[in-house]
């Protein structure tokens, strides 16, 4: 039985070892991404099997052809992604962890797409608006968020202005365990998060869906 990073939200773990099994279908590189960074103290960073198969499947069902990623980690979401892209789609993924970049170049060279990923090193909202600079607005067609919580807003609003009409953009950890649900629950990021799917609930610039996939994942097509 393969150890999950996590369970989908509100699923006990034998139904979420089934709805995996029925399910998934990880390669085999991004099988030993998630078991080392199962290894590490920050392992509650990297996403389920399930929600990589959701990512890979939206991916495939827009026929991105370019896609950016807003925190990588180990890589693990990114590999899902880059296999789901056409041999000459691109991704561009943004971290500011250097050992953490190290480890995902060399797991995506593993896998054969170490040339579809472009790792940039900076923070990230440095690296969307750099995106925009140069002529990027409307030129992506996939996004995925999963990062500093306080920056969840500032990253939506870029993704927005980089991801074209018809486009999608993928945030993770929109339920916060189930913390957004209590009003009496607080702290820095339960609160952004809230506010985000309050501001997201009412805005007119996408269509919406919010799951209880892993954390709980927004999905948001542009219109």
């Amino acid at each position: 039985m393969r150890q999950l990073s996590r369970n989908s939200i509100g699923l006990d773990p034998r139904l979420n070892q089934y709805l995996v099994t029925c399910g998934d279908r990880e390669h085999e590189v991004a099988a030993k991404i998630r078991e080392a960074s199962g290894r590490s103290k920050y392992a509650m960073l990297q996403i389920s099997p399930e929600q990589g198969q959701f990512l890979a499947m939206l991916v495939k069902l827009i026929g991105a052809r370019t896609a950016l990623e807003v925190g990588t980690f180990y890589g693990y979401s990114a590999l899902w992604v880059a296999l789901a892209l056409p041999a000459d789609g691109k991704l561009i993924a943004c971290d500011i962890n250097r050992a953490w970049a190290d480890i995902a170049r060399r797991y995506w060279r593993e896998a054969g797409v170490g040339d579809k990923v472009e790792l940039r090193l900076a923070p990230a909202i440095e690296t969307l608006q750099a995106l925009v600079r140069e002529g990027g607005g409307g030129r992506f067609d996939f996004a995925f968020i999963d990062a500093d919580k306080q920056s969840y807003d500032a990253y939506y609003e870029a993704a927005l202005v980089l991801v074209r009409s018809g486009g999608v953009i993928a945030i993770d950890n929109m339920l916060q365990r189930g913390a957004v649900a209590h009003p009496e629950v607080g702290g820095p990021a339960v609160s952004v998060i809230r506010s985000l799917n309050a501001k997201i609930a009412g805005d007119e610039r996408v269509d919406k869906v919010l799951l209880p996939l892993g954390d709980g994942m927004t999905v948001a097509r542009r219109r």
